[in-house]
Parts: C-alpha cells; structure tokens; sequence
C-alpha cells in the first residue's frame, strides 16, 4: 500500500533538507508523546545506516520498530525504512528546486506485509484508502507549512 502527497513552498531547498533531516527533532518529538527511542549506532551525525529502535502503545498494544536511514543524499532525497512486526515500510521524501527560493516536497511511504495480521491490517486500511490519504496529505502539509513559516519568521 503506498501513500504520496506533494507541496510547493516558499523556502531554499537547502533549508528544507536541513528542516526534513533534523533527526534530533523527531526523537524528542517521539519522546514528548510518551514513546521511548534508543538510537542504535550512537551519537554524531546522520548517516546512511543510522537506526533507531522506537517502543511505543497504540491501540491499547505494546509496539516495536526500527527505522534505518538508507538513502541521504542532501539536498535532494532522504530515505527511511522502517521495520515493524510484520510490516515493512519505506519512507522517500524528495526535494526539488523549483526555483532559488521555492522547493516541491514530495513524500511517499509504502506499507508491505509480512505477516498474516499484517496483511489483515494492510486489507482494512485499504478499504478506508482516500481518507488516509487525505489524513497523509494533511500531517505533510502541516510539517512542511511548519518549515516555511520557520523560514519567514527566519529562524
């Protein structure tokens, strides 16, 4: 199952990726919404090959995942896997420069099964497909309109 969405700001693509790539920002992020991140290859910068292992409730359930940089190719694409119980995803964001000061986010994450409750899960989330999309469409929106007013105010 694949989601994709993309949004034209008005912000250097080179400050985009910087934003898209804060992977320290995303840790307390996850951290304030009372999940615990442990990232794996230790400190210093994102690499190709860092990882995190991500323990968290939802829906009642105790989950657990590792996400694994696999593509950073600044400042144009990041990519991210994302291994669960069961299900397996990829997650691009690709940046283009419109123009010097206007860049396209295109994002896109792709859900593959692994497992029989998985490919349940995969199964109802297909039938609820163009809410989801939208709902995808909307967190996009929010994180990237989130970046360009970051960039108006100048910070």
């Amino acid at each position: 199952m694949k989601f994709t969405t993309h949004k034209d700001i008005d912000a250097p693509i080179d400050y985009v990726f910087q934003k898209v790539a804060n992977f320290d920002g995303y840790e307390r992020q996850a951290l304030r919404r009372g999940a615990q991140v442990d990232r794996v290859d230790g400190m210093g910068p994102v690499r190709v090959g860092s990882a995190w292992d991500v323990a968290f409730t939802f829906r009642g359930k105790n989950r657990n995942l590792r996400a694994t940089v696999t593509t950073i190719a600044a400042p144009e694409a990041l990519e991210i896997d994302t291994v669960a119980t069961g299900l397996n995803s990829v997650t691009k964001v690709d940046l283009i420069a419109l123009s010097p000061k206007t860049t396209r986010v295109a994002v896109s994450v792709t859900m593959t099964a692994k497992s029989l409750s998985a490919r349940l899960l995969l199964q109802s989330l297909k039938l609820a497909k163009g809410n989801l999309n939208k709902r995808f469409a909307g967190r996009v929106d929010d994180q990237v309109g989130g970046i360009e007013a970051d960039y108006r105010r100048g910070s």
